[in-house]
């Protein structure tokens, strides 16, 4: 990695966004790298849109502030997509991540994103492993998969180390089998 990436995640309050965005930012700092992760919510609730953040960098992170032109969005609900515009300052050359059963190709049409696009059924790996829609895990294989922004052994020991016992096994189950079957768009 040279330089900084900007990292937003999408999603709903419940669903481990926060958590996801945390995780990242270990994996990246078990591999040596700086990073910054925080949440943007208020008083929200469970369910409501809410962002968080995480830069990775290989040299000191001066910057303070929310990440605005992204080099990867990661969406955790899709019905996010409807209520807010997950694609704002996307740069053209980065990635968007969505937990959906849908295409890639699909989804990048119907956005108008010149960014590539990943997709996993989140949602449904976490039902049957997790049993709960605790996306954050599943979605980390994924972005993992496509960004390679940090590697998936950094990810499942950092998954190891904030979970215990069978709810880390469960996930890191997650982890592996959305990183299998990630789709990807063809470039």
């Amino acid at each position: 990695m040279r330089g900084m990436v900007e990292v937003r995640f999408h999603g709903r309050g419940g669903q481990g966004v926060v958590t996801a965005s945390r995780l990242l930012a270990e994996a990246a700092l078990l591999e040596g790298k700086k990073v910054q992760s925080f949440p943007a919510f208020g008083a929200e609730r469970e369910g409501a849109p809410i962002r968080a953040f995480t830069r990775l960098s290989d040299t000191l992170i001066r910057v303070r502030s929310q990440i605005y032109t992204p080099d990867v969005v990661v969406v955790l609900d899709p019905t996010v997509i409807r209520a807010e515009n997950v694609t704002e300052g996307l740069k053209d050359n980065g990635w968007l991540i969505v937990n959906t059963a849908r295409e890639p190709g699909e989804l990048k049409k119907e956005l108008g994103t010149k960014a590539k696009v990943a997709t996993v059924n989140a949602t449904s790996i976490a039902l049957e492993l997790l049993g709960a829609p605790r996306v954050n895990t599943p979605i980390l294989g994924t972005l993992v998969k496509s960004t390679q922004l940090v590697t998936l052994d950094s990810v499942i020991s950092v998954v190891n180390s904030t979970f215990k016992g069978k709810v880390a096994e469960a996930n890191v189950k997650a982890v592996e089998r959305a990183y299998r079957e990630a789709k990807i768009e063809e470039v």
